[in-house]
């Protein structure tokens, strides 16, 4: 069995839950785009381009705006800034990945960090390639739900009222599974603890940037005691 095979065949799996969320948000989207009146081409490309859920939503408005490019370069930095603090915490494993770096770069989501920061990769398949087809096979599920979304968005009707809760439910489970794996619960009580301050402090529309940024910086003065506990930090 070649070295890409074998690590597409132990990233699938890993990426299965990913797959049914992305497949039903990414068709929302594209149902979203066609309501807009936009063809489906347009979910299919924007999906592929731009690869950020919530951007892409919002594209939907700046698309039938006024042309403004300065607005929706600060518009997509703030709604994205959390990326900033998961490529710190990608710096090591990224490390000597050779050209497919810069596609772990461009296609890391929420949800390939999740699975790509803590999965478990056997010790005989490619790190490299393991997480290049997380990041690629996670995107293949968002384009195909956002063209399949455009395609049938003029044919099917239905109220997609809280279908977001589906990458909720994810992450619950992803933490769950983080949480089963640790020796000791330290860093995940911290990221529960400060988060749920930061929202007291910040509300729930600006409480991620600061809560992150809060735990990069508790996490990184607690990283000695941590891995003195064999525990990986929990971003």
């Amino acid at each position: 069995m070649g070295v890409k095979t074998k690590a597409l065949k132990a990233a699938f799996p890993h990426t299965i839950p990913i797959m049914t969320g992305f497949l039903f948000l990414g068709a929302s989207y594209g149902i979203y785009m066609n309501v807009s009146g936009f063809e489906f081409w347009y979910p299919m490309i924007t999906s592929m381009l731009i690869f950020a859920g919530s951007v892409e939503f919002v594209t939907v408005n700046l698309l039938l705006g006024a042309f403004n490019p300065l607005q929706a370069f600060l518009l997509a930095l703030m709604i994205n800034a959390r990326h900033i603090f998961y490529g710190i915490s990608m710096l090591d494993k990224y490390r000597g990945t050779g050209l497919k770096k810069f596609y772990l770069i461009y296609g890391m989501c929420d949800e390939s960090f999740s699975v790509n920061y803590t999965a478990d990769i056997p010790e005989d398949v490619d790190r490299g390639w393991f997480m290049f087809f997380v990041n690629l096979l996670n995107q293949i599920y968002w384009v195909a739900g956002a063209t399949i979304g455009g395609i049938l968005g003029g044919i099917i009707t239905f109220n997609t009222n809280g279908i977001e809760f589906v990458m909720t439910a994810m992450f619950v489970v992803i933490f769950l599974e983080q949480w089963l794996k640790e020796k000791n619960h330290i860093s995940s009580i911290l990221g529960l603890v400060i988060s749920t301050v930061c929202l007291i402090l910040f509300g729930a529309d600006q409480f991620i940037i600061p809560s992150m940024a809060a735990m990069l910086i508790i996490l990184t003065l607690l990283r000695k005691v941590l891995d003195k506990g064999d525990v990986k930090p929990c971003q």
